[in-house]
């Protein structure tokens, strides 16, 4: 499973100045204070609109620290100039202390990094390319809108990246092709890759230089060596490719999201994925500047996290600059799940996403000795096994019969099928495993364990299955009853379809959110389980003669994760950001949670949560449910929000003026009354501690038909009674936009987990629906 997750949104130009300072000495220096770290000078909204003076002035700070203009060019690292100001540089600890020192300069940031966190889930998703009455012919797939990708480049030459029948570059595109190591610019970029770019510095002032592209096996240049970043730009925005499968399985029309949106491509990420901080601003920043309309980012830090004006995780104010200039930022909602408060990326102006399954599985016959037959799951496309011997350690020590405590040196199991019991939840424990009973000899593993349809683990030639606990003790049952047990396993089959249904991913991070448990987070749920989209060669090997001829350029894989989940949301976006261009982020990220599925759209059934136990999903699991692209595109109401309205949040979170004003690039002065972090104009309402009662406040606006009336509809948590005032909303040519309250109120008198419920506003036509997410919490009384 993959490890990445984030996006962006834009919409007025505030501009942060950044100085990433890196003892990049790639010598070995005796002490802390001669050894240089790259560290992110912040120094507010960029002066003035001219890039080349605010690139000089950059020079001319380090020159005075450094000693000489010469000593300057050889530490910088970057100039960030566009959507916020600043640079990264390499320094050491002292030289670092005194840029700390500079008038103008207001924190200085260590560098760090980010870790990285389809043919049949468009159709699922209502988006089918051969009908010709849903979003996607609406906007004549996503034409005009440029997507974005912050990731570990791109493999050029795959079928997903064709540009038939595209027609001129938009306009508003500012950007450019960079040539590297086996990328062309010329030949690689074309009407559908319209940017590609790679940004390196930042890791290469940790990890050493000259760039060792064979200790890597990488390129530099935009080209993708590990495939994360191809399997994300094509499931955002691919061209249509058809027939074609993975091994034989998922066949059908592979295309992203958005089929006819442009693609800019920044690599930000190297050596498996390690994602530098300098590098990914850069990206951000130049990605402001370039006009694009989303920013899909599938990688963040883990939790615990930092706050929202905190400069160590510059993803914050990069995204919150791209939000104010109008881009969407989608990012990945974490790959930790099903811990509680384990979701990342929770800023209040990204949108982020959770992942879900679709409604296709793999199944995979065991049939044993006796005639009886069993159906596990797998991705397994090798040859049926026929009978073989089926054997489970029952006389060896208690650890063999646990498929992630096996020993290298199980002789054992050489020639045999073995049945093995998994306890944990990481699916690399259970490669790991699979690589060792290959070794050992086994010709195959049944692995028991808690059911998920995550099946990175099981997608391998070697023949390997997954079974529930239930299926897994009545093989045991077989074994220990029969004299000689024998099992078959055949190949995977493709199913699509009933008895199906649709459950959030066992991986996929969960709410509430740990830093504001008002503000819920996920934002929504999208296809992220067992996904299939464009890969690079599985023969890939690079050296200095690298010739790309050599390797099969269309290559497809399945991969899941939140990484996966964020480009269908970011493919989606762009959808709408061509029917709707005067949409703000908000607006969008109304559209979207208010319209979600909370029920499978095909069963009606209700949607699960994988986990220890799996049990019926909530807005902690799954956002406002899973996104429904075609009613996103007509809402009826939206809740909408600015930069402003992002201010006040963060003045209700008791930030100081000063903390703020750095992020936001203004001089800010808080109301001393406050504003309550419940009044927000989310899409949804979470009340982490009601006594009593609670009242706020939300606002709609119209962008249905002018003459409308709503009614509101309410189905209150439990125990809690809600009051909407006014209930009925009448809108007209001179009324656009109508405040209500919601009175939420309860008569426990003792602390509760969260209850769940919704209040949806309905004209016959539209169903508006916003989750709510309540709780009571008294204060703990404690004898002396």
């Amino acid at each position: 499973m993959s490890q990445f997750p984030c996006l962006i949104s834009v919409s007025i130009i505030c501009h942060i100045l950044l100085l990433i300072v890196a003892d990049i000495s790639l010598t070995h220096a005796s002490t802390d204070d001669q050894e240089g770290k790259v560290h992110i000078i912040y120094m507010g909204k960029r002066p003035h609109d001219d890039v080349e003076l605010i690139t000089s002035s950059h020079h001319e700070m380090l020159a005075d620290v450094l000693g000489s203009k010469q000593a300057s060019t050889a530490s910088m690292v970057y100039s960030y100039k566009h959507g916020f100001s600043g640079f990264a540089a390499k320094l050491s600890k002292l030289e670092a202390q005194r840029i700390a020192d500079l008038p103008g300069v207001i924190q200085v940031i260590p560098n760090g990094f980010y870790k990285l966190h389809t043919t049949r889930s468009w159709n699922y998703l209502g988006l089918s390319s051969e009908s010709p009455n849903n979003l996607l012919h609406e906007t004549n797939m996503g034409d005009g809108s440029i997507i974005g990708i912050l990731d570990t480049g791109i493999w050029p030459e795959n079928e997903a990246f064709n540009d038939k029948g595209f027609g001129p570059i938009p306009k508003k595109w500012k950007g450019f092709c960079e040539s590297g190591v086996a990328f062309n610019a010329t030949t690689n970029c074309n009407k559908k890759i319209i940017g590609a770019r790679y940004f390196i510095r930042g890791f290469l002032a940790e990890y050493g230089s000259p760039f060792n592209a064979t200790a890597f096996n990488d390129f530099l240049s935009p080209r993708d060596s590990i495939g994360h970043g191809t399997h994300t730009a094509s499931t955002a925005g691919g061209s249509l490719v058809y027939d074609v499968s993975y091994k034989g399985l998922a066949r059908g029309t592979m295309r992203g999201g958005a089929p006819r949106a442009r693609l800019a491509i920044y690599r930000v990420c190297w050596n498996g994925g390690a994602c530098a901080f300098a590098d990914v601003l850069k990206g951000i920043d130049e990605a402001i500047h370039d006009g694009v309309d989303v920013i899909s980012l599938s990688l963040g830090l883990d939790v615990p996290l930092y706050a929202e004006v905190d400069k160590r995780d510059p993803i914050y104010f990069g995204s919150f600059h791209a939000v104010a200039n109008g881009i969407t930022v989608v990012c990945a909602a974490g790959n930790a799940g099903p811990t509680a408060e384990s979701v990342l990326d929770v800023a209040p102006w990204v949108l982020t996403v959770a992942a879900s399954t679709i409604d296709r599985s793999f199944p995979t016959t065991v049939i044993l000795g006796n005639n009886q037959t069993f159906t596990g799951q797998a991705i397994y496309t090798g040859k049926d096994t026929k009978f073989t011997s089926l054997i489970y350690p029952e006389n060896l020590d208690d650890s063999a019969r646990y498929c992630d405590l096996t020993s290298p040196n199980s002789t054992w199991m050489a020639g045999h099928v073995v049945l093995c019991f998994y306890k944990g939840h990481d699916d690399n424990d259970i490669i790991v495993a699979r690589d060792l009973f290959r070794q050992a000899g086994a010709l195959g593993i049944i692995v028991a364990k808690v059911s998920s349809k995550t099946l990175d683990a099981f997608n391998d030639d070697f023949p390997s299955v997954q079974v529930n606990y239930e299926i897994g003790t009545l093989l045991l049952y077989y074994i220990r009853s029969t004299r000689n047990p024998q099992v078959r396993l055949r190949s995977s089959k493709t199913h699509i379809g009933r008895p199906i249904s649709t459950s959030v991913a066992y991986f996929s991070s969960r709410g509430p959110n740990s830093i504001t448990p008002a503000v819920l987070k996920p934002d929504i749920a999208a296809p992220g389980v067992n996904v299939f989209a464009a890969y690079i060669p599985s023969n890939l090997s690079v050296t200095s003669a690298y010739v790309a001829s050599e390797y099969v350029a269309s290559a497809y894989h399945v991969e899941s994760g939140t990484s996966m989940a964020t480009p269908h949301v970011s493919g989606i976006v762009a959808l709408l950001k061509s029917l709707h261009p005067e949409w703000s982020p908000a607006a969008i990220k109304s559209a979207l949670v208010t319209t979600a599925w909370t029920i499978d759209p095909y069963s009606g059934t209700p949607i699960f949560a994988e986990g220890d136990k799996t049990k019926l999903a909530d807005p902690f699991d799954f956002g406002g449910g899973i996104v429904n692209a075609n009613s996103a595109r007509d809402p009826g109401l939206i809740y909408d929000m600015g930069t402003k309205d992002y201010i006040h949040y963060l003045c209700a979170k008791g930030y100081n003026n000063t903390a703020i004003g750095q992020l936001v690039g203004e001089a800010i002065s808080c109301p001393k009354n406050g504003f309550s972090i419940l009044d927000l104009n989310f899409p949804s309402i979470t009340i982490p501690n009601v006594q009593g009662s609670v009242t706020i406040w939300r606002t709609v606006t119209n962008v249905g038909a002018v003459n409308s009336m709503y009614k509101a509809k309410i189905d209150a948590p439990k125990g809690f009674t809600v009051v909407v005032k006014p209930r009925i909303l009448i809108f007209s040519p001179n009324i656009t936009t109508i405040s209500f309250a919601v009175k939420i109120s309860t008569s426990y008198k003792y602390n509760t987990e969260y209850l769940f419920g919704s209040l949806s506003w309905t004209d016959g036509r539209h169903n508006v629906r916003s989750p709510i997410s309540v709780k009571t919490e008294f204060p703990e009384l404690y004898e002396n």
